[in-house]
């Protein structure tokens, strides 16, 4: 799951003093796990001192307001204080060099107001244009909600009747190609498949890329209704063979699969859990959290302690009837926990607006549903032929405890069409990997295993028969 990997939500910059003028704009490149984001910051200068907004182009986020800005003795300081964010620069001719933090991590961002392009990441994988197959951008309803969905669909050739495929994207807001860390993995599997004879629509999450809606609203099962509009639209297309659709979800997409498998019976004809989970929300969080935590090299002793703190916020949260008396529950709770640990409160906000916002965190819609659901509900309702693969270094869905909860979800629903695999020395994204741990991602030149890539297709190709 990618909220673990949440980095970025504000940001900051500005500053002038002593005749030096920093005012205008100012652009950087950040570079977060394997990513490189873009950033342009406006400074202004008025009576009461400096001001600064920020633009992020690549999260289609702009005029982000600074907390606050600071500029003495060539030293620059940003804060946004509700996402505890620091950044400290020194003034160098038209350069600023500096340091960007968050919650504990640093990283490299230099300033200058000239343009700064990206350094070319090598993708060797990602297809390039123009494609053997027919490539359409298409948009469909999801009427129950009243938005457009819009993604793309990619066919063998572009007349004939053929087997399909939707891809489901994990969790946070994901493009039709789930494009992160500089990877596209939608894209390969969708060109792989494609090339062979599988037709394939990936789009865009609601409120995301192209498509409408409000993605900070929904939940899981608000997903899983887009993908249920997909299903509707794939038989509306006389190139496709209706009886021989199928789903195939990486991550929190392994979750939608069976929920729409488990409602769209006579229209499912086989499903792919790429990663997907098979244990309760807060279970897998729990497990998550050790196992990455411990890998990233975090004391035994304050992995206790966030472990245990942990388990009594789920235990509130699976207990509560009421989300308003939960919020409060919570507030107490957190307000407890961060004078127990001793938390330090980030420069430029207070104890209260520390524990709104870790409160805000937990009851959004999708976490608290997240965290309540458990997969085997819908697993159990599925009949249709199941792939459950994984990879044997995911840190973020572990391959033992989901696999073997997914498998025997489905036994007990009488489903025994079921094939397990499980790739060695793969992560949660399918590469070949070292230690599986999600900041070494956007390091690694490849996007998908060819060996997964070519086991995943054969049995679809085979379901398809």
């Amino acid at each position: 799951m990618r909220r673990i990997l949440t980095i970025l939500t504000m940001i900051f910059i500005a500053g002038i003093m002593y005749g030096q003028d920093i005012t205008g704009q100012w652009n950087g490149i950040i570079k977060v796990q394997g990513m490189q984001l873009s950033l342009v910051f406006h400074i202004t200068k008025s009576d009461s001192g400096l001001t600064s907004t920020m633009d992020s182009p690549d999260q289609k986020a702009f005029g982000i307001p600074v907390t606050s800005t600071t500029f003495e003795n060539s030293k620059l300081k940003m804060v946004i204080a509700t996402a505890n964010i620091e950044y400290n620069g020194e003034f160098k001719s038209d350069n600023i060099a500096g340091t960007f933090k968050q919650s504990g991590q640093e990283f490299p961002l230099n300033l200058t107001k000239g343009i700064i392009e990206k350094e070319v990441i090598i993708r060797p994988q990602e297809p390039k244009k123009p494609y053997p197959y027919y490539s359409e951008d298409v948009k469909f309803r999801n009427n129950k909600d009243s938005i457009t969905l819009a993604g793309t669909l990619t066919l063998p050739q572009k007349e004939g009747n053929f087997p399909a495929v939707i891809l489901i994207t994990g969790s946070g807001p994901q493009n039709r190609d789930e494009e992160l860390m500089g990877h596209k993995p939608f894209l390969v599997l969708s060109d792989y498949l494609t090339r062979n004879g599988i037709a394939v629509l990936r789009f865009d999450d609601r409120g995301f890329g192209e498509s409408e809606g409000n993605f900070q609203t929904a939940t899981t099962f608000d997903f899983a209704a887009d993908v249920e509009s997909a299903v509707e639209y794939l038989k509306t297309r006389k190139e496709i063979n209706k009886s021989k659709i199928g789903l195939a979800g990486h991550s929190e997409g392994g979750i939608i699969a069976p929920i729409v498998a488990a409602q769209m019976t006579d229209d499912i004809d086989f499903i792919v859990l790429l990663a997907g989970t098979g244990i309760r929300g807060d279970e897998l969080l729990l497990l998550q959290q050790k196992l990455i935590y411990s890998a990233s090299g975090v004391s035994e002793v304050d992995l206790r302690k966030i472990l245990e703190s942990n388990k009594k916020a789920f235990k509130l949260i699976q207990q509560s009837k009421d989300d308003k008396i939960l919020e409060k529950e919570l507030t107490e709770f957190i307000r407890e926990t961060i004078k127990s640990d001793s938390t330090s409160i980030p420069e430029g906000m207070t104890e209260d607006d520390l524990v709104a916002l870790q409160v805000s965190r937990i009851t959004n819609p999708w976490m608290l549903n997240f965290i309540r659901y458990d997969p085997a509900t819908a697993l159990e309702k599925v009949k249709c032929p199941v792939l459950a693969v994984n990879g044997a270094k995911d840190l973020q869905v572990p391959p033992n405890e989901n696999l073997s909860a997914i498998k025997n979800a489905l036994d007990k629903g009488g489903n025994h069409n079921v094939t397990i695999m499980l790739f060695p020395n793969l992560n949660h994204l399918f590469q070949e990997c070292n230690t599986g741990l999600p900041d070494e991602y956007g390091g690694i030149e490849q996007t998908f295993s060819p060996i997964a890539l070519e086991d995943i297709t054969n049995w679809i190709v085979k379901q398809t028969k």
